[in-house]
């Protein structure tokens, strides 16, 4: 039997600094979306949630069902001009961090976003939601903005331990409470 090698072939490189995305966010947004820090699909893709096994733009879709669902999907630019429209904003808690892969377990080093000046940004602002765990770790920071903060079960595929269905009654329900329905 021949031994295994604990050194994966060619590991990939440590400490390479990986740097999030600009905030989704206007003078109309009343709720801000705070995932983590956005895996390796959508930073490749310079999108927000890139991965297509993600559940967050099926959520928003079983949300705010569109007759025009086709056209609003079809582009990058016109899913988020859709949530723009819906008051809805996007941001992550991490500005930058050092990870291998797409898991939160394997970020390391991160640098948390300057959340001080969002609510001159978006006056509008009532309520932050924390898209899974590792985003709520920071809530002390969001609280501090004067706003309600909410812990959402994470739209990841990581996530199995919830049913689309029990994940949609969670997000439903923060969107209505705040008039986003």
């Amino acid at each position: 039997m021949p031994k295994k090698n604990p050194i994966p072939p060619n590991p990939p490189p440590t400490g390479v600094r990986l740097v999030g995305l600009p905030p989704v966010i206007s003078i109309h947004t009343a709720l801000l979306i705070l995932g983590s820090f956005p895996g390796a699909a959508s930073l490749a893709a310079q999108q927000y949630y890139g991965h297509p096994q993600n559940h967050f733009w099926r959520m928003l879709q079983a949300i705010w069902p569109s007759s025009q669902r086709q056209r609003v999907m079809d582009s990058y630019e016109n899913r988020i001009q859709w949530l723009l429209d819906h008051r809805l904003g996007l941001w992550d808690v991490y500005a930058s961090c050092e990870r291998q892969g797409s898991l939160d377990t394997a970020i390391r080093n991160p640098e948390v976003n300057d959340f001080a000046g969002l609510k001159a940004r978006c006056p509008s602002l009532v309520a932050i939601a924390h898209n899974g765990g590792e985003s709520f770790k920071h809530a002390r920071h969001t609280v501090l903005l004067g706003v309600e903060v909410h812990r959402l079960p994470s739209t990841s595929p990581a996530n199995a331990s919830w049913s689309f269905e029990r994940k949609l009654a969670a997000w439903r329900d923060v969107f209505e409470q705040h008039g986003l329905i």
